[in-house]
């Protein structure tokens, strides 16, 4: 994984409440293991007429949205436990989903696959709401040592597991803070009788 420490970006609103795992990658897009291509069903059917064109009134269609943020309604990646919902938001190029509220498989699966989930109150999540449809290409900062997104000066300070800090700034999955760790072990397993 990329290290993630910092972050200032242009971001993408979806204000839209409760979006389920099946909305950010519909089930008929699993069939594959590989963590690439998901992006381009990122949203799909929201995304997507029927026949395959742009529906024009979607924000990720909208070309004034860009950036490496996504800001989401309350409730967002509720439904089924899908890792793919994951892979979708990293593969297209978000690297921080902020909501006023996750569910909490999708959040351990976001913050697995590096991307990571920032909860904020009702009252910043729509200030963030409000300054970026007023202004797209407004820059946000989020600092993930300090725990704090800000915009226009307004910061606020979100909670992260300690251990997945860890990992975010090392770029770590699991098995490489196992890794990193390793000398440690050793040295742990020789004062251990056995």
């Amino acid at each position: 994984m990329q290290a993630l420490t910092k972050i200032t970006s242009t971001a993408t609103p979806l204000a839209i409440e409760n979006i389920d795992t099946d909305q950010i990658i519909p089930a008929r897009f699993l069939k594959s293991i590989n963590r690439e291509g998901f992006g381009d069903n990122l949203f799909r059917d929201w995304r997507y007429n029927n026949d395959g064109s742009e529906k024009k009134d979607f924000s990720l269609n909208n070309t004034r949205y860009t950036g490496e943020i996504l800001i989401a309604g309350n409730n967002f990646g509720c439904g089924s436990s899908r890792e793919h919902a994951a892979w979708a938001l990293s593969d297209y190029g978000f690297k921080v989903i902020v909501s006023s509220y996750f569910a909490d498989i999708f959040k351990t699966n976001a913050l697995n696959n590096g991307v990571l989930p920032i909860m904020v109150s009702k009252e910043y999540l729509s200030y963030l709401f409000n300054e970026v449809e007023s202004n797209p290409d407004i820059k946000i900062e989020v600092d993930v040592e300090q725990q704090s997104i800000t915009i226009n000066s307004q910061k606020e300070h979100f909670d992260l597991d300690p251990y997945k800090k860890i990992c975010l700034l090392n770029g770590y999955d699991d098995i490489d803070f196992l890794i990193a760790k390793k000398d440690a072990i050793k040295s742990f397993e020789l004062t251990k009788s056995y």
